[in-house]
């Protein structure tokens, strides 16, 4: 027994030294701050990729001082067109493949992921089994009464938008699944949604033997993208003229929040509201229910 508790300790202390994880920040550093330090308790490694789109760009210097209050070098500085998301999918496969053997959370900048259970114990079950890869979902979140409020560094960002549900999809139909955890040697496709084998084929669809069993954890991407500074992000996107952008979906979700005038009814039984204030799995009692949902979405069920 003390020998397995010395194993169990040995192994949690290499898992938190050699977890890493992977964003790209873009054109708002609202919640960038608050990402990163809900990660710093079980990552080691952080690759920030700065997405900006010209060589004075002050998204540049907002995100480096950012990372450097929390202690953490911005990993890579990019110059590109605004809002192509093929080129972001390269910059996270890139950084990825850095270290193919070792495991990855990958994140947006605004996605702060709840797991079922302490992320190494995931890490020490997917070793001993062969699984490669753990899947998710997104889980929405609005301020109170609906709204979509102001965020600044200062903020609790569980307890100003305290409210949980599942809205972009009605609203907009963008993928809800998401790849959460993975193994440096894969890669993923655009929006990370599933991962993108070496053979042409994704995780899309069908249960796949290198998955994590979703029945032990389906990862809680709770999306804190919906604060007061998405409005403006959503206009912009939504006029892009490239293809990458995926413009049609950010209309269609600009045109549903202006119908419902800027505020989001949490009465509404699609949308499957619930308080939830604090990264805890159980708190969100929805969540079955919206598995169900997100993965029928992805092609599982």
């Amino acid at each position: 027994m003390e020998t397995d508790v010395k194993r169990n300790q040995f192994f949690t202390y290499i898992t938190r030294r050699s977890m890493n994880l992977v964003t790209v920040c873009g054109h708002n550093t609202t919640m960038l701050y608050h990402m990163l330090r809900h990660y710093q308790p079980n990552v080691k490694n952080f690759f920030v990729n700065i997405y900006a789109n010209y060589e004075d760009d002050p998204i540049i210097e907002e995100a480096t001082s950012i990372c450097r209050e929390l202690g953490i070098e911005p990993h890579k500085v990019w110059i590109e067109e605004p809002f192509n998301w093929d080129k972001v999918t390269e910059i996270y496969n890139e950084t990825i493949s850095l270290k193919p053997d070792e495991w990855w959370v990958v994140a947006d900048d605004d996605e702060l992921q709840v797991y079922s259970k302490p992320i190494e114990e995931i890490v020490e079950e997917c070793e001993e089994n062969g699984w490669e890869f753990v899947r998710g979902g997104f889980i929405d979140r609005i301020g109170e009464g609906g709204d979509f409020p102001k965020i600044t560094k200062e903020s609790n960002v569980w307890k100003e938008m305290p409210n949980a549900g599942f809205f972009r999809y009605p609203l907009s139909r963008a993928e809800a699944n998401k790849v959460t955890l993975l193994k440096g040697k894969h890669g993923v496709v655009s929006g990370q949604h599933f991962i993108q084998f070496d053979n042409g084929d994704t995780s899309w669809g069908d249960y796949h033997p290198l998955c994590y069993p979703i029945e032990k954890n389906f990862t809680q991407v709770h999306h804190f993208k919906w604060d007061y500074s998405v409005l403006q992000r959503l206009k912009e996107v939504s006029s892009s003229k490239l293809h990458e952008a995926f413009s049609h979906e950010y209309k269609k979700m600009l045109s549903a929040i202006e119908y419902l005038d800027y505020k989001l009814d949490l009465n509404e039984r699609e949308f499957m509201f619930e308080r939830v204030e604090s990264p805890d799995y159980k708190q969100y009692r929805k969540w079955k229910p919206l598995t169900k949902k997100i993965l029928k979405i992805g092609g599982l069920i």
